[in-house]
């Protein structure tokens, strides 16, 4: 390859570009040969590439090939021969690409180099004891992170890359020799099937895995929390790493698993029961009581005890709206306050919650927009729904659709509503595991990590309910 070949080859790349700013070249011309250099200063550590490379090559006066680069300059770095076609990947994955005159080789050096997040805990899931790291937008930093947790030869990482103009790095990891092959399979395949222009976070991806897309169901379990990866592919799931994202994915998904945190497995597994309890309330509490209050109050008054009767009639007396609108209204007003204090700027959250109070707790009731019965139900149910935070969009979906049954169709249409919602979710499956297991269908195995928690030395077997290979978890 002659200087002007080499010249020629940059201006190329340069052109597929299209002359980006932050793509780069440099020529270094010695008395035994000429170097020619491309990368992007955005992603490249120039610093590493000025000592380690640039400068090393100005210092060398042997023989320029790629061997002798290889071998005696260059030896310290990742450094690589690549095809032609592989010259904008390794530019576009922080590779600086070296031409050499007078050869066909092109050598490529890894010094990728962009902000990264430190490792902390997440602010989605604290816990009182046990780990606090958390995953990161690095693809490497997380896998690192999993490595620390399973030193295992048989800890498998898969890479695929999607996305025409993205092409993100996704990771699906699995332990050999318990993760059942037919769901990694299904995985890979439906990953490699997505066709779209790019995947920003692990959510772009969710939907695909998702056998039906279009329910308010959650289908596919994620968490920020390695040690809660670790854990669920020791039982023999499948997780999906998506660089860029601190959002990792697991398969299979049960619903269970939200009644579970990480602080159940570090502390006392009686206590771990209460909570689990508490779960179960808050959910039906969070559900079913704005909902319940209508039904109640428009259907079903006789059924209340007579002074609480008493105390709603005196309270609703003279309101401006219907029961059905005030509670839609409240309603409405937490789910605003709510988004309101998600965009705000931290130093101006406490003053909405200041206004938020004035609005809900005083001037509404005070002014007769609104009475304190019902603002007291939904803020319960507003409280409740976070005894599961994971949950918190479907739970606010479901309790809009029963406040509508309960306003119009009484007691029989929540009983109705709820023994449907039930039945449907009994005809779930994500890859072929039920998603009410182990309650539906029933596995007494499994029920020692159900609702009721038992200690970690009776836990012997892995998840019947998960199809996993190897059944034995503790001899």
């Amino acid at each position: 390859m002659s200087n002007f070949n080499i010249q020629k080859k940059i201006d190329e790349i340069m052109s597929k570009f299209h002359q980006s700013g932050d793509i780069a070249s440099r020529m270094l011309e010695k008395e035994k040969g000429k170097l020619g250099f491309v990368y992007l200063k955005s992603m490249t550590d120039q610093e590493l590439f000025a000592i380690a490379i640039y400068h090393a090559l100005q210092n060398y006066d042997g023989t320029l090939d790629a061997i002798s680069l290889q071998n005696k300059v260059l030896q310290g770095n990742d450094i690589k021969e690549i095809k032609e076609d592989e010259i904008i990947e390794n530019i576009l994955k922080g590779g600086i690409i070296i031409f050499i005159e007078g050869e066909s080789k092109i050598l490529s050096v890894d010094l990728l180099k962009y902000p990264t997040r430190t490792p902390s805990e997440p602010p989605t899931s604290p816990v009182i004891q046990g780990p606090r790291e958390g995953f990161v937008e690095d693809i490497k930093t997380n896998i690192t992170l999993l490595r620390r947790r399973i030193h295992s030869k048989d800890l498998v990482f898969k890479t695929l890359n999607i996305g025409k103009y993205s092409n993100t790095q996704v990771m699906v990891s699995y332990i050999d020799g318990i993760a059942d092959k037919k769901i990694v399979n299904q995985v890979i395949e439906k990953l490699k099937k997505i066709d779209i222009g790019g995947v920003i976070d692990s959510y772009y991806i969710l939907t695909f895995l998702e056998k039906r897309p279009d329910s308010i169901f959650k289908q596919i379990g994620n968490t920020e929390k390695p040690d809660i990866v670790a854990g669920k592919m020791l039982e023999g799931r499948v997780a999906i790493i998506v660089d860029n994202s601190p959002i990792v994915l697991t398969v299979p998904f049960i619903l269970l698993e939200e009644m579970q945190s990480s602080n159940d497995y570090y502390t006392n597994h009686h206590y771990s029961s209460f909570v689990r309890v508490i779960r179960l309330l808050g959910l039906l509490v969070a559900i079913m009581s704005p909902g319940l209050y209508l039904a109640l109050e428009l259907h079903h008054y006789n059924v209340l005890p007579l002074n609480f009767l008493i105390t709603i009639a005196d309270t609703t007396q003279g309101l401006p709206f219907t029961p059905f609108i005030e509670i839609m209204f409240i309603f409405i007003l937490f789910q605003m306050l709510y988004e309101v204090s998600l965009r705000l700027p931290s130093y101006l959250g406490l003053a909405t919650s200041v206004v938020g109070a004035l609005i809900l707790g005083d001037t509404g009731v005070k002014a007769g927009l609104i009475s304190p019965p019902g603002v007291i139900v939904v803020a319960l149910a507003k409280i409740a729904l976070y005894t599961i935070p994971e949950q918190s969009a479907q739970i606010s979906i479901l309790q809009v659709i029963f406040i509508f049954i309960g306003g119009s169709l009484g007691l029989a249409g929540l009983v109705t509503g709820l023994v449907y919602f039930v039945t449907y979710l009994n005809g779930l499956d994500n890859f072929d595991t039920p998603y009410l297991a182990p309650y539906s269908p029933r596995i007494p195995n499994d029920l020692k990590d159900g609702i009721f928690k038992r200690p970690v030395t009776e836990m012997r077997t892995r998840p019947r309910s998960i199809r996993n290979k190897n059944k034995v978890r503790l001899k």
